[in-house]
């Protein structure tokens, strides 16, 4: 049974394990195909299969970012890992005092609380005090400390590795298709509905007003076919993202039509994946022409959705 540990010193694993480590942000294709290669060992040696991953993003604290970074939630992220087959995986907190740690005493805490025998890194990995344990350190360390150090290959696009932030700047363009066959996965945001100025409504197309999570990146201002995941359920819808400039709006919202659906929603959680854009937000001459042109997205992504290529 996998299991979720926040913080690497709640861990006290109890058979020797193979552990790899990364922020995994997203958990995109590269990422997934180092895990894999990580399970399949582990189990071939009956070793236990870890990943040790850091929230918040060692990007955020080191370079103070603001504003929507995250592909995942911290918890998004956990459960697309322990699909992955893994045993353990451990939450541990990224700040101003692992920032210090030296990579020997780091390495250090991962023999003694996850019984590590073997450590499984990309070619280009590094940890510790100004990324002091390439490597070549970590190496030298499971010669001293004995444990086996494992280089895996990253998987590349087109001769590319496969990295978070290209698919961080396709979302910031509305490339929702880039991002899948990056991801693995259509993109996706969840978050409570909550009330809104009912303005769809009013027109004849009630939205779904997401509270989203404010560091999660969220795709362009545009209109998209999606689905909407409801508990176990899934529904086609037309979703916006933007500001409803027709409305004079200026909040970023992200708002899904649900298709031939009608019951009350609002306190529940919803997931929104992201099949393809349809259009670029615009402000229209009349309610009429936006009324219009909602209709026709609506039978555009019914269309799309029900091919199956959505």
């Amino acid at each position: 049974m996998t299991e979720h540990i926040y913080q690497l010193t709640n861990a006290h694993l109890p058979r020797p394990s193979l552990v790899t480590i990364g922020v995994f942000d997203g958990v995109h294709k590269g990422h997934q195909h180092l895990i894999e290669q990580l399970v399949a060992a582990a189990r071939q040696t009956g070793q236990l299969a870890v990943v040790l991953t850091f929230f918040p993003h060692p990007d955020v604290v080191l370079r103070g970012l603001t504003g929507r970074y995250y592909l995942t939630t911290a918890e998004q992220k956990a459960e697309l890992l322990m699909s992955l087959g893994v045993d353990y995986v451990i939450t541990h907190p990224f700040d101003d005092e692992l920032r210090q740690v030296r990579a020997a005493q780091f390495t250090d805490q991962l023999l003694e609380h996850l019984n590590m025998k073997t450590l499984a890194v990309g070619s280009d990995f590094a940890m510790g005090y100004k990324r002091e344990g390439n490597v070549d350190f970590l190496r030298d360390q499971g010669a001293q400390k004995g444990f086996d150090l494992q280089v895996v290959d990253l998987l590349g696009n087109n001769g590319d590795t496969i990295s978070s932030t290209a698919i961080r700047n396709a979302l910031q363009v509305g490339d929702v298709t880039l991002a899948r066959k990056w991801l693995g996965r259509s993109y996706a945001v969840g978050g409570t509905v909550i009330h809104g100025a009912k303005r769809g409504r009013q027109i004849g197309f009630p939205t779904a007003n997401l509270q989203v999570w404010d560091q999660q990146v969220i795709p362009a201002n545009g209109i998209y076919a999606s689905w909407v995941h409801l508990g176990d359920q899934r529904f086609m819808a037309a979703t916006n993202v933007g500001i409803r400039p027709h409305f004079e709006g200026d909040d970023i919202t992200v708002e899904p039509y649900i298709l031939d659906f009608d019951r009350d929603i609002y306190g529940q959680q919803l997931t929104v994946t992201f099949e393809k854009r349809l259009r670029d937000e615009a402000k229209f001459d009349s309610l009429d022409a936006l009324i219009a042109q909602i209709g026709a997205d609506v039978e555009v992504v019914r269309e799309y959705l029900s091919t199956g290529t959505g």
